[in-house]
Order: structure tokens, then sequence, then C-alpha cells
């Protein structure tokens, strides 16, 4: 089983910055993709970013030149650097990742973007 814990999410104006992170722990051997997803109020869960083990990035056209996605393999974490925040940016951030053929969630941390 593989534990995850996030952390970073806030308040922030638009034109902001904030930086999520997510560590997992349990059993992470294998631990291949990493990634962001996020779900605002009454819409689907959405693929933010996605990181695999040997670097290899995808983004979501809405976000790309903005977020910057990156992990450190020792620690086990991924993380998101999210940049010029925007008021559509507000959601629920999760944090997804594949151990094997397993993929596991985070809590969610809430991000919301003032205007």
């Amino acid at each position: 089983q593989v534990q995850l814990v996030e952390s970073g999410g806030g308040l922030v104006q638009a034109g902001g910055s904030l930086r999520l992170s997510c560590a997992a722990s349990g059993r992470v051997f294998g631990l291949n993709i990493m990634g962001w997803y996020r779900q605002a109020p009454g819409k689907q869960r959405e693929l933010v970013a996605l990181c695999t083990s040997v670097g290899t990035t995808t983004y979501a056209d809405s976000v790309k030149g903005r977020f910057t996605i990156s992990r450190d393999n020792a620690k086990n974490t991924v993380y998101l650097q999210m940049n010029s925040l925007k008021p559509e940016d507000t959601a629920v951030y999760y944090c997804n990742v594949w151990v094997g053929s397993v993929s596991s969630w985070g809590q969610g941390t809430q991000v919301t973007v003032s205007s």
C-alpha cells in the first residue's frame, strides 16, 4: 500500500504562485508515473501534469508555460510549481502515482485563486 501526503495548497491572488508537494511512502518499489490532477466544483477531475521516472513530462494545455512538474526520486516526491495563477485554476488538486499497475490518490489539497 502506498501513502501519499500532499502539501502546499492555499489562497493566492491572481498572478501569484504556489508550490505543491506530494511525498509517497510505503510500498513504493517500482514507483513510475507521478502526477497531479484537479477537480473544480461541478466539474470532472482533469489531468494537470505527469512526470515519469525518467523525467518525461506531460501538461494540460491550460497550464503549459505556467506550471512545472518535477520530482525527486530519492525522496519519492513530486512537486508542482504553479506560476501566473488564474481564478480558473481554483480547484482541489490531487496527487496520483503508479506503482507497477496500481494507482494511488492523495487526499487532495485546495488551491484558491482570487481575482
